[in-house]
């Protein structure tokens, strides 16, 4: 047991299968939380509590710039070199309102302790430089003595690109309008327009302030030796002393009477702006230290606004006066709750009625009750989702670890929300003693509590204009203020600056980092168990797998068998299937029956090529998931919706239609690189296509054609879908997916084959898509200050014959050359490639980039960059950490659920255990030759007429590079 450390407390945590243990640094106050079990996904995090004073991004700033180098490590980015060579299944920082977080994860015991070393040195040691500031938050560029000022930075633009998102403004004003005078009413991310008034004292004095082990929060999570825990943080907390820290967050003062709040966003020149507005109502709720009101809250936040059923959010979108939600919703992660909800996409003169709405739903709850099913629907959806703890691929550790800092960061119980059994036990009891328990909760925290805002937001076409000018004008005023000599100082420190950006790390200093050996590297892979069945003609792959008593059930539909004018349909058809309702219940009784009864069903969408083949896999996936007990509840559904869905409510299916559309839209400005890439690979073959027509632009396109067809053409609307039905339901043409133990299987197998036998079974016709794209380069304009750039081509139309080296070469890529040019020397907040192995599609993606014509520049460069690569530059030791990173990618952590789907889609696109194992000898055994012929096969994306360029209309008119232009918002 270690002396350093006082243990405050320990508590069996049976909910986490997990031990629990608190500890204070007897010689400086650091906390440490010590959470021990048997997840092999490890994870550590050092947190601070961190409370800026004004909206400079400082804390933001901070967080990006202590990964850029340390006494130990003397790297530009030992954060970059981490990642070019580690196992990790998780490498970032974060930056909260009141807490900056720097969590890592791996399954590989040595690989997080490295990790750990790295973290604790650049958190506590960081050589944090003016040319730290310029680089991660900004500074002056200026080439030559008679250029204008610009302003660059990652964080400037990364800030540009959040502010160029409605409801990435939206949430920032509404958390700013509830505190104002408070640490939340500033902006810890930073305003654009506020980042450069960052000096570099006050940089530098916010690290000196809050990052001492005296306002530290120490986390580990895992099956790593939790006595080697303390005796590691020993070493690191050694020379420190106990400091007093202010970074105290106050509980906010009550308002005295409710608030109206204004603010705007940039609507992109677009003069059609009557439907653009957004108008939510927002409160400040009670602090987080009360675990039982913390789930009744979440309960709470479920039953009004969680489902279609919601009566909240039915009666908003009920209303037609919006297109779908706005707002935050409930807001767990501050020292107060927020509850915010409200419309987007409505008019300027329905924000009274919708604030009326709002107020008026919740007296009529509050007066005449619930409904009780839909009570006991979002107890059971909240139960469910605690118990079985699916964070997808997000470490479990570190959403455990959020859920900690909740209360221990403002000095309460850390252990408080761990163990949810007692609360919810307790809501239970208090439910049973008065059937109004949620209906008090929604008269004293929402109807009596006058701490709340109505904020409109709204749309301003020329605002990006503005905003533009504006820096331009502040700029040329800057610049007038400047002598002679101070001009040159500034070219002087851009040519330092970019001189610093090219000039690599020395060897010595790379050769500081810990890493591991090739030798650590499991060379055999992991293998996922799969049966391949046939029951009542259909295809079922069964995976045994400890699911602690889940099913998960997979539902996949082949749309192959559709007509190819109905693709874009799909998931408008899917959500009908879930959300219109059956013969015999209505989508209010539906949606309460599945969250009642199971833990959940929701469809997705899966396209994919098929290896060493022209076809693709397409289908339409239903995803359900119950306890052994709630199995036969699960499979009753499933029937009733396949045979007994009707679709004649035109007003539920448009409210539907609509929320796709304004769902799609609103991700447009934070995932443009997701879209920009989608684009391109629609370019090149079926799977690509089909992603672009059912989620991309393409599908946005087609989701405005068909609100448009509701309107005018309800009747053929109507047929289609019907349509769909006919061609898709069908036990000839479905996939069945089952991830489970064995016991339980056995056990469901009898129930599957019932399942399988009433549903209709007919020949269907699987007849590729006719698709002829051409490649073009496509400008799509959104209102947006930032761009995101996509290039690529096909590799195996032009003669490259797959290499799994090719893994370890384009992530070797993103790492190195594009990170410098597009993020570190280009200004973007990232710059990646991305190789599909299975369709042969190569593209280049940007990411919040202030640049087009030099970011497509860059992508053409980089195949010299790649066959320019000798000895000097790529090291036995470079090639190591390219290696291991890529087996890192390869052995994904995954929960049992994921696993099932992966292994299900391994085997529709012939990916063997035996391809597999090929890929990662092949990996494994990579050299310097592989990335010279890889650089050969890319110089063909030089040539390629495939781009797609999301950004303003300006940007891409200016950049003068050929693009056709479209317009997306």
């Amino acid at each position: 047991m270690s002396k350093s450390f006082t243990l405050v407390k320990e508590q069996n945590i049976p909910e986490l299968n997990s031990v629990a243990k608190l500890y204070v640094h007897k010689r400086t106050g650091a906390r440490l939380l010590s959470v021990i079990n048997d997840d092999e996904n490890k994870v550590f995090s050092i947190n601070f509590k961190t409370t800026p004073k004004d909206s400079t991004g400082v804390a933001h700033i901070l967080e990006h710039s202590v990964l850029n180098g340390s006494q130990k490590y003397p790297v530009k980015e030992p954060f970059v070199e981490l990642l070019k060579g580690s196992l990790a299944t998780f490498v970032n920082a974060m930056t909260f309102p009141d807490k900056t977080l720097y969590p890592v994860a791996s399954q590989n015991v040595q690989d997080f302790y490295n990790l750990i070393d790295v973290y604790m040195d650049a958190v506590l040691h960081p050589l944090i430089s003016e040319q730290t500031l310029m680089q991660e938050g900004w500074h002056y560029e200026i080439n030559d003595a008679n250029d204008p000022l610009v302003y660059k930075g990652v964080v400037f633009n990364e800030m540009k690109g959040a502010y160029s998102s409605p409801d990435g403004i939206l949430e920032t004003r509404i958390i700013a309008s509830l505190f104002p005078k408070h640490v939340y009413g500033v902006d810890s991310g930073g305003d654009p327009r506020h980042i450069p008034d960052l000096t570099y004292e006050n940089f530098k004095s916010f690290w000196e302030t809050y990052y001492h082990p005296s306002n530290s929060f120490i986390f580990f999570y895992g099956d790593d030796d939790p006595e080697k825990r303390l005796k590691l943080m020993e070493g690191y907390l050694k020379p420190y002393k106990k400091k007093k820290v202010k970074s105290v967050v106050p509980l906010a003062k009550p308002f005295k009477r409710a608030k109206k709040a204004e603010a705007v966003y940039d609507a992109g020149g677009d003069q059609d702006i009557e439907k653009k507005h957004y108008l939510t109502v927002n409160w400040k709720l009670p602090d987080t230290s009360d675990a039982v009101l913390s789930f009744s809250f979440r309960i709470l936040g479920h039953i009004l606004i969680g489902t279609p059923a919601s009566p909240l959010k039915k009666a908003l979108l009920d209303s037609g006066l919006g297109e779908d939600l706005a707002g935050i919703g409930l807001e767990t992660n501050l020292r107060h709750f927020i509850f915010s909800t409200g419309l987007k996409g409505t008019r300027a003169r329905h924000a009274k009625k919708i604030e009326k709405l709002i107020l008026n739903t919740l007296e009529g709850l509050a007066r005449d009750g619930i409904d009780p099913d839909m009570v006991a629907s979002s107890m059971n959806t909240i139960e469910f989702s605690l118990r079985e703890n699916n964070t997808g691929a997000f470490p479990r550790g570190l959403a455990i670890m959020l859920r900690a800092l909740t209360t221990w960061i403002h000095d309460e119980d850390p252990f408080k929300l761990f163990a949810f059994e007692a609360p919810l036990n307790e809501i239970k009891a208090r439910l049973s003693a008065d059937a109004r328990y949620f209906e008090k909760l929604i008269q004293t925290h929402l109807l009596d509590n006058v701490h709340r805002t109505t904020l409109r937001l709204k749309p301003d076409p020329e605002l990006g204009r503005r905003f533009e000018e504006e820096e331009k004008s502040r700029l040329a005023v800057i610049r007038e203020t400047l002598s002679e000599s101070q001009i040159a100082e500034l070219v002087e420190h851009t040519k330092k600056l970019k001189l610093r950006q090219e000039t690599p790390d020395s060897k010595e200093a790379l050769e500081s980092l810990p890493v591991l050996k090739l030798a650590d590297l499991e060379k055999k892979n992991k293998t996922i168990p799969i049966e391949v069945l046939n029951m009542q003609d259909t295809k079922v792959l069964y995976h045994d797998l400890f699911t602690n008593g889940i099913l998960y059930f997979d539902l996949g539909f082949d749309l192959h068998a559709l007509p190819q004018e109905l693709l874009p349909l799909a998931n408008i058809f899917a959500r009908a299937l879930l959300e219109m309702g059956t013969e015999t219940e209505d989508y209010v009784k539906l949606s309460q029956r599945i969250g009642k009864s199971t833990g959940g069903i929701r469809n997705s969408l899966e396209a994919a090529a098929v290896r060493g083949s022209k076809e693709s896999v397409a289908r339409l996936f239903l995803r359900g998931k119950a306890t052994s007990g709630q199995v036969k509840d699960l499979l009753g559904i499933l029937k009733d919706i396949l045979l007994t869905t009707k679709f004649d409510n035109r007003a539920r299916l448009k409210q539907i239609v609509l929320e796709e559309k304004a769902g799609v839209e609103s991700m447009l400005v934070p995932r443009g690189h997701i879209y920009a890439n989608q684009r391109v690979r629609a370019q090149f073959g079926e799977s690509g296509w089909i992603k672009d027509q059912t989620g991309g632009i393409g599908y946005l396109f087609a989701l405005r054609d068909l609100e448009t067809a509701l309107n005018k053409k309800w009747s053929s609307v109507l047929k289609k879908l019907e349509a769909l039905r006919a061609a898709v339901i069908n036990r000839n043409v479905l996939v069945c997916n089952v991830t489970v133990d064995a016991a339980n299987w056995e056990t469901f197998k009898p129930q599957l084959d019932s399942f399988l036998s009433a549903l209709p079974a007919s020949d269907a016709k699987l007849v590729p898509f006719n698709i002829q794209p051409e490649q073009e380069k496509e400008g799509l304009t959104i209102p947006a200050q930032v761009n995101y750039v996509a290039k690529g081509t096909d590799l195996y139309q032009l003669g490259y014959q797959y290499d799994g080296s090719s893994r370890v070469v384009s992530g070797y890529l993103g790492m190195t050359y594009l990170w410098e040019k597009i993020r570190v020397q280009g200004g973007a907040y990232g710059g990646f490639c991305v190789f599909d192995s299975d369709s042969g599609v190569f593209t280049y993606v940007s990411y919040r980039d202030p640049n087009l014509a030099a970011t497509i520049e860059n992508y053409d460069k980089a195949a010299d960059f790649l066959k320019g690569l000798d000895a000097s530059h790529l090291s036995d030791g470079e090639l190591s950490k390219a290696i291991i990173a890529a087996i890192g990618d390869l052995d994904a952590h995954q929960l049992p659920d994921a696993k099932g789907y992966t292994s299900m889609i391994r085997h529709l696109t012939g990916k063997t255990d035996d391809v597999l194992q090929k890929m990662r000898d092949e990996v494994l055994s990579t050299n310097g030759e592989d990335f010279i012929a890889f650089g050969e096969a890319l110089e063909k994306v030089a040539q390629s007429e495939a781009v797609a360029v999301l950004g303003s209309q300006s940007a891409i008119e200016s950049a003068n590079v050929g693009l056709k232009v479209t317009k997306v918002l």
